[in-house]
């Protein structure tokens, strides 16, 4: 800013007082409130300026877990057993250090940052803070419900960043100051407090799925009960004692009420549940053909989703920023497929872990040469450019594109491959809600997983010929897990809270997998003691460290 403008303006100001004939000229007369603009002064008055913020903290939870290249579930896959972290063959490697738990890969990577998830936080803490300053109506208000879907939002914000880094400041009121970390126990009791708080004030019929299409990726009630028993399992799970204020049963009871709500229901054919699973190839603007069968946004199954847009400009889009990362690396679109950067390439062995019939597999995976895409020119050339090429590329979150190569972002071809990726974010689904009470104990346990299992290996036409039934044993529903939930950013705290043994054993299996890069042979790396030493934790970023004048303390390893 002018800084020559600044002085002028106040001795302007100082003028305007004199000529006037004012005794004196008062702070108070520089500080003019707006007329047109919100600010932290004006604003938190009204019922309506609450929903206006709540929007915001719903603009926050977006902007943490979709407006980032590499988001949660990016980097939960890169970490886990199912993906490499792949990239370009010029891009450095970065993504082995996450994939290898190693900062040997390069020494000056910086770690992953958490702000974006502070900023969504601080929107919370601001409307919960504020709660009191507004007038409410005094009939048929919305207070209580608004303020639930504030502390969920805040809660899952809470679950995502402490289970990424373990150690993290708890914050919940509005401030910039320097935190110290907190032990995750504290962390744990907010998040469990918080939704809580949202079941019992969000009514069970707010936001009705028969309404999904004007309602879809609202938080719900149910949506919460799910995030709590996913808490409860992993927090049991990854720390080996109760969290404080929640019990097993607590969790059961919380799964079997959405079950029991009869709000959802599963997808009849698994590769329904995926855009890129049904796409066909198509001429522009042919969405039709495009999207298929797809069980489409905000279908029966959707328990908790993130929502997002196409847009073509950068000013404030609303697209899921991720999904360009995790596309093959071509330079134009291999129909249906659309182009990207090459992150997140898929693990071999673990596409051959699927059991034969398993329609798992094609729904979730792109497989390259037995899609006959292989011999299209682009491919070799994305070989060529590739970091870690294994032939496999996540389908489930896969960009489009049009017959010609076109981005299908919008419906007119004129996508932008970086910011009209617009497929939602999907957090929870019925299938998770039953296989988690199948887990914590239900009676109806074994039903409930041979749901998911059958569902597993049924033809369009209805049936299962290669279906062969389980006992739903811990072990099989952990199994179950993890061909139900790839690339989904679930599997890899699935094995955490499994046990570090354990998981480092499983994470191990891919040392020695063999990969292409720039086209030429190369072979995976990995010492589990590396993963050990960091208990599968991510790096603080160092800026924040540093922005903080260390009051952060890296974690154990790094």
């Amino acid at each position: 800013m002018d800084m020559k403008k600044i002085k002028f303006n106040i001795l302007a100001a100082g003028a305007l007082c004199l000529s006037l004939g004012t005794v004196s000229c008062t702070e108070g007369f520089l500080d003019v409130e707006s007329k047109t603009e919100s600010t932290t002064g004006n604003f938190y008055k009204t019922e309506r300026d609450a929903y206006r913020a709540l929007l915001g903290c719903y603009d926050g939870y977006r902007r943490s877990t979709c407006g980032s290249a590499v988001n949660f579930l990016v980097n939960a896959e890169v970490m886990g057993y199912e993906c490499f972290g792949g990239s370009g063959a010029s891009d450095g490697n970065g993504m082995r250090v996450t994939d290898r738990f190693d900062l040997s890969e390069l020494p000056s990577s910086t770690g992953s940052s958490w702000s974006g998830y502070y900023t969504g936080i601080y929107k919370c803490n601001e409307l919960i803070s504020r709660e009191n300053d507004i007038q409410w109506e005094e009939t048929n208000s919305m207070r209580n419900q608004y303020m639930a879907e504030c502390r969920a939002i805040r809660a899952f914000l809470y679950f995502d960043v402490v289970r990424q880094f373990g150690n993290i400041p708890l914050i919940t009121v509005p401030t910039n100051d320097n935190v110290p970390q907190s032990d995750p126990a504290d962390v744990y009791k907010l998040i469990f407090d918080d939704l809580k708080f949202a079941i019992e004030n969000i009514p069970a019929n707010a936001y009705p799925k028969a309404e999904s299409e004007t309602n879809d990726g609202k938080i719900t009630k149910y949506a919460c009960e799910a995030i709590l028993a996913r808490a409860y399992l992993y927090y049991t799970g990854y720390y080996g004692e109760e969290p404080e204020g929640v019990t097993k049963a607590d969790a059961l009871a919380a799964v079997e009420d959405i079950i029991s709500s009869d709000e959802y229901d599963l997808v009849p054919e698994y590769r329904r549940l995926w855009p890129a699973a049904c796409a066909g190839i198509a001429e522009v603007g042919d969405m039709t053909t495009l999207y298929g069968d797809y069980a489409g946004d905000g279908n029966c199954e959707t328990v908790l989703t993130v929502k997002c847009t196409a847009s073509v400009n950068w000013a404030g889009y609303d697209g899921n920023r991720w999904q360009v990362n995790i596309a093959m690396r071509t330079s134009t679109g291999v129909a249906p497929y659309a182009q990207g950067w090459g992150y997140s390439t898929v693990n071999p062995a673990f596409v051959e872990e699927y059991e034969p019939g398993d329609t798992r597999r094609t729904a979730s995976v792109i497989d390259m040469k037995g899609e006959g895409l292989e011999e299209n020119p682009l491919v070799q050339t994305c070989i060529n450019q590739s970091q870690e090429y294994t032939g496999y590329y996540i389908k489930k979150y896969a960009p489009l594109s049009f017959a010609d190569g076109t981005h299908a972002g919008l419906e007119n071809g004129t996508g932008n491959l970086m910011i009209s990726n617009h497929q939602d974010y999907v957090q929870v689904r019925y299938a998770d809600v039953l296989l988690m009470a199948a887990e914590l104990g239900s009676p109806n346990a074994q039903t409930y997983f041979d749901m998911v299992r059958k569902r597993a290996f049924t033809l369009a036409d209805g049936t299962a010929p290669d279906y062969t039934p389980k006992t739903a044993s811990l072990e099989n529903i952990m199994r179950e897990r993890q061909f139900e939930f790839a690339f989904e950013g679930i599997n890899y705290y699935d094995l955490l809270r499994q046990g570090i043994d354990y998981a480092a054993a499983q994470l191990a299996k891919q040392d020695g997998v063999e990969v292409l890069t720039a086209g030429g042979p190369a072979t995976i790396s990995f010492n589990p003691q590396n993963f050990i030493d960091k208990k599968g934790l991510m790096m603080i970023n160092t800026n924040q460290i540093r922005l903080s004048n260390n009051v952060l303390k890296q974690n154990p390893g790094w």
